[in-house]
């Protein structure tokens, strides 16, 4: 059974992004989302922290945080776990 943390943020970037050629299942956990990978963009990357930020509560301060947490979605699944409030978390 997939981690529901995981499913959850795959759905939010999909939605986010509006990325209509890419379905949540098809993108691999540990797949970089910025860069090669998803082929993200600074533009996206600010997208998607606005949504974390909003969702979880969290606060992502620093470009080297952002590019931290967005390496892949394992990556952001650990800092959402680390930084948000556990209510808030799937």
């Amino acid at each position: 059974m997939a981690d529901l943390l995981t499913q959850r943020l795959k759905c939010m970037i999909v939605e986010t992004l509006h990325l209509e050629d890419i379905q949540p299942e098809q993108i691999a956990d540990d797949e970089a989302l910025i860069g090669t990978g998803l082929s993200l963009d600074s533009i996206d990357a600010l997208e998607l922290v606005v949504r974390l930020e909003k969702e979880f509560g969290i606060k992502i301060a620093t470009s080297e945080e952002s590019k931290a947490a967005l390496a892949s979605v394992s990556s952001l699944a650990a800092f959402v776990r680390k930084r948000a409030d556990p209510a808030k978390i799937p």
